[in-house]
């Protein structure tokens, strides 16, 4: 069971969870998936102080997240990200991992929804290292999925839209029952492309890669905190598309994702990557990033919004 706390949002007002109505077994993106989401962290830094990762940063990509599928939702930006906020309050959370969903309710049925009111709501709950914390020190065991992700003439990579995630939703399902943590999907051309729900990273000598957001992935939020932070260390990094042999010969591999924050990779397809062991590259990266959201790292002031 999921540990949700006393209270969510909906749409500008907090409400109690043992108040809340049934979803109307009509609701059209329980029957089509036309909705969009997100997924925030609050950490509670050295300071004490509560703190959201990159909210608005967020809360932008819902919206735009909406406006890929043509759903407009009811409130505006600066609400959500004040719902964000109330909600951890209302629950006295200081960390806690937070989902915002547009969702359109009951009215038409059918592929085309006319009428249909679209419904905001922020929820949180407790949620630990997304792929185990033992994962972020020793590192997960990945497989190359038979499912491949989105091709961009086909879906809309850039958008966390609830029906796409059926895609990752068979791929982890098949990883998991072969024995893995985590799956690995290819896109289109045969190349890897993110995680079942993290973008992909790999390093190469002092080189780190990672996939282009002209490809069929997702414009991860924790990979551009990465991606300047690997600049911040003087790393070169390139975001160009990953051959497979070039994935199974790196000296390291990790994912970023807001889940799985940055989670190491110890071994893809029953090869062991590099020593086999969470790498320099990848623990330095580690460091940094939890020493802003957790520590005393001020120097991104712009990525925390305090609660």
């Amino acid at each position: 069971m999921v540990d949700h706390g006393k209270y969510y949002w909906q749409d500008g007002a907090l409400r109690s969870w043992g108040e809340a109505p049934g979803i109307s077994l009509l609701t059209h993106t329980l029957h089509y998936g036309l909705g969009a989401f997100e997924g925030i962290r609050a950490y509670r830094r050295a300071s004490g102080q509560s703190v959201v990762f990159r909210l608005r940063e967020h809360v932008e990509r819902l919206y735009d997240s909406a406006r890929l599928v043509l759903v407009t939702p009811a409130v505006s930006r600066e609400q959500v990200m004040e719902g964000v906020r109330d909600v951890l309050r209302a629950n006295d959370t200081a960390e806690a991992y937070l989902r915002p969903l547009v969702y359109l309710g009951e009215g038409a049925m059918g592929l085309m929804p006319r009428g249909n009111p679209p419904v905001t709501v922020v929820l949180a709950w407790t949620w630990g290292a997304y792929l185990g914390a033992e994962g972020l020190e020793r590192g997960i065991r990945c497989k190359l999925s038979s499912f491949s992700r989105h091709a961009v003439g086909s879906a809309l990579p850039r958008g966390k839209v609830v029906g796409q995630y059926v895609n990752s939703t068979l791929a982890k399902q098949e990883a998991t029952l072969a024995g893995y943590d985590e799956a690995i999907l290819l896109d289109s051309q045969g190349y890897p492309s993110e995680g079942s729900g993290e973008n992909l990273f790999i390093v190469k000598g002092q080189r780190l890669y990672t996939p282009p957001l002209s490809s069929s992935i997702l414009a991860g939020i924790t990979r551009d905190t990465v991606l300047t932070l690997a600049e911040e260390a003087g790393l070169d990094v390139r975001e160009e598309s990953i051959p497979r042999d070039a994935l199974y010969l790196a000296d390291e591999v990790f994912l970023t994702g807001t889940a799985a924050e940055i989670t190491p990779v110890r071994e893809v397809d029953g090869r062991p990557i590099g020593d086999g062991v969470r790498g320099p590259v990848t623990a330095r990266l580690q460091h940094r990033f939890f020493d802003i959201v957790r520590g005393t790292d001020d120097s991104h002031p712009e990525w925390l919004t305090l609660v």
